[in-house]
């Protein structure tokens, strides 16, 4: 899959929360966005590189404190 084809997919997915909420003001869609694709990403990349933090974090491009607080967050370790 192309990063093209994920936003296709992401927008798609947009239009159907706009279109489900029936003409209401959404709230927060921005933090709501981030927060429900950034779970799914760190799971799965933790995954590929064998939960090793500091091998996800370089794939990530984020230091591997940084990681560490965003799966703490997620509820991903403790």
């Amino acid at each position: 899959m192309t990063p093209q084809n994920i936003e296709t997919c992401i927008r798609e997915k947009l239009e159907n929360y706009f279109r489900d909420l029936e003409g209401e003001t959404p709230h927060h869609l921005h933090d709501m966005v981030i927060r429900l694709v950034e779970k799914p990403v760190l799971e799965l990349v933790m995954q590929k590189a064998d939960n090793n933090q500091s091998r996800a974090a370089e794939w990530l491009g984020l230091n591997r404190n940084t990681l560490r607080k965003k799966l703490v967050e997620h509820g991903l370790i403790a």
